[in-house]
């Protein structure tokens, strides 16, 4: 296992939020977490980076190639975070200074991670917004010049451009029409094929969930009800709380009446 989450729980002064969640990613693998909005999907992956809010705290343990990532010093984490863990953010625009050019944020990026050569920043800079479908001459303009969709594409593309062995990405597709999702989704296997990195996918969306991922976590109000392999889960679902999320899918109901009939439950 790349990832080994063990019995997390995330506490504010008064009340707890994430309840002894266990869940294991393991390498290479495209790993969904789905649940509804405040089930503490975001929260779980904020954890892993130590990026969670002053006002909550993390018990557990979150081992990432063996190492309790909660004991980690800061400045450790700074390391792992952007060359071994990366993440794609929901709040993409939050990625970006606004008196800062695009390819100024490229090439900051790569001098945090002991890239000292300009040339090969520039060169894959470019390369990282090409491999996402946009002009490299986006370098040279600043993200108030971009729409959004251009923006969560260029977010994706810094994530990529280190080659993490880890990529969290919350959401990734939110501000994308449906083909541009599926293609950066078929960027991010490609990426995942070509490098064996592990990616733990957090979405609403089960389109995404059927095409790309190989097992699934479902998590409802701070605890993980079921998890397991893509097909049993989105076939036959066995806590109530998972299939009327599926039945809500239109994309998805269909398969889950045709996987209930065939195996006698009506």
């Amino acid at each position: 296992m790349i990832l080994s989450i063990e019995d997390l729980s995330i506490s504010s002064r008064d009340r707890t939020i994430v309840n002894n969640v266990s869940l294991a990613v393991r390498e290479g693998e495209f790993m969904a977490l789905v649940g509804q909005s405040g089930s503490g999907k975001s929260l779980l992956s904020q954890a892993i980076g130590q990026l969670l809010p002053p006002n909550l705290h993390a018990s557990g343990r979150i081992l990432f190639e063996g190492s309790n990532l909660l004991e980690q010093k800061p400045k450790q984490m700074r390391a792992l975070r952007g060359s071994r863990i990366s993440y794609i953010f929901q709040d993409y625009q939050g990625a970006f200074t606004p008196f800062r050019s695009i390819g100024g944020h490229f090439d900051e990026y790569q001098k945090v991670h002991g890239e000292k050569s300009s040339a090969v920043r520039k060169k894959r800079a470019e390369e990282a917004l090409q491999s996402v479908g946009l002009d490299a001459k986006l370098l040279r303009r600043y993200p108030f010049q971009l729409s959004g969709g251009q923006l969560q594409r260029a977010s994706i593309a810094t994530s990529l451009m280190l080659s993490p062995r880890l990529l969290i990405a919350d959401e990734a597709t939110t501000a994308l029409d449906s083909v541009s999702g599926h293609r950066v989704l078929e960027l991010l296997a490609r990426k995942q094929a070509e490098t064996g990195c592990a990616i733990l996918f957090i979405t609403h969306d089960w389109r995404h969930v059927r095409r790309y991922a190989n097992r699934l976590a479902v998590m409802k109000e701070g605890q993980i009800v079921e998890s397991g392999g893509k097909h049993r889960i989105l076939d036959h679902p066995q806590h109530e709380y998972t299939r009327k999320l599926i039945e809500a899918a239109p994309v998805l109901s269909r398969s889950l009446k045709s996987g209930l009939k065939e195996a006698g439950v009506e």
